[in-house]
């Protein structure tokens, strides 16, 4: 694998890094209603207040970023990174306004760190500096050798 596309696959993931973190971090606020404990979705035993939850959109499903190296295959260098859900997807809020709350008044809110997020964009920018550069003294390289006059 060559210089320019292991940085350019550094690019490709702190790109996705601060997109996932962006996203996570706009809809930290954007609550639903509890998932129905015991119930599986498409079956008639729905109780309590669960009963509503069709009505209403579920909470944001907060992502995350998985990132590993390309070390397998005959030409290894780079990384991958792929987006995947957090799990536990939510916490349990108190937010008895709400018109989704439950009997007891909470709302399943998005389980976001929000400091973590923020990590998540300072790691993805200093990542995308550095690969830039990496591409820019590559190209630098590159000129300087072909100026080279016998």
């Amino acid at each position: 694998m060559s210089i320019f596309s292991i940085a350019t696959s550094g690019l490709s993931a702190a790109s996705l890094r601060a997109n996932v973190a962006a996203s996570n971090i706009a809809n930290v606020r954007t609550t639903g209603p509890l998932p129905a404990s015991g119930a599986s979705s498409g079956t008639s035993a729905v109780t309590g207040s669960s009963s509503i939850a069709p009505t209403f959109p579920a909470a944001y499903v907060p992502l995350r970023v998985d990132q590993v190296d390309q070390s397998s295959g005959s030409a290894p260098g780079g990384t991958t990174a792929t987006v995947s859900t957090v799990s536990p997807s939510y916490t349990a809020q108190s937010d008895p306004s709400a018109p989704f709350a439950n009997q007891d008044g909470l709302v399943a809110a998005p389980n976001v760190d929000i400091a973590g997020e923020f990590v998540q964009l300072a790691a993805a920018k200093y990542s995308f500096i550095a690969n830039a550069k990496v591409i820019q003294a590559y190209a630098e390289t590159t000129e300087s050798l072909l100026d080279i006059k016998a």
